[in-house]
């Protein structure tokens, strides 16, 4: 069961990490129509196609940036610092999937070895 991933334990972060990349998906997709939305038409903008707004949103959530320049409208800018404090908060529960993760595991193989077995 440990090999194939299929402790309950195993289960949880794979539910926690498709969860956390389908929401994720999700938030890029929508935060860069919105960067387009507030961007477009300002004067001096990098933000120029739904590709570059999309190339933007994707490169904050990932917390690698880019050499485009910040947002210029107000509505850009705090969109862009929500993308942020929603990247560093998705780390952050990414960090403690694992560590739930390998606390479970664990768990699991101080029982396993009570009981006699060798746990996995």
């Amino acid at each position: 069961m440990v090999a194939r991933g299929e402790t309950i334990t195993h289960r949880h972060l794979r539910e926690r990490l498709v969860a956390m990349l389908a929401l994720s998906v999700v938030v890029d997709l929508v935060c860069g129509v919105l960067i387009w939305m507030f961007e477009r038409n300002a004067e001096g903008t990098d933000i120029n196609s739904i590709g570059t707004a999309l190339f933007f949103s994707s490169t904050q959530l990932l917390t690698v940036s880019s050499q485009m320049a910040n947002p210029l409208t107000t509505a850009g800018r705090v969109l862009d610092v929500v993308m942020e404090a929603y990247a560093i908060t998705v780390v952050a529960a990414l960090a403690g999937s694992f560590g739930a993760f390998f606390h479970g595991r664990s768990a699991e193989r101080t029982r396993a070895e009570a009981a006699g077995d060798n746990g996995g």
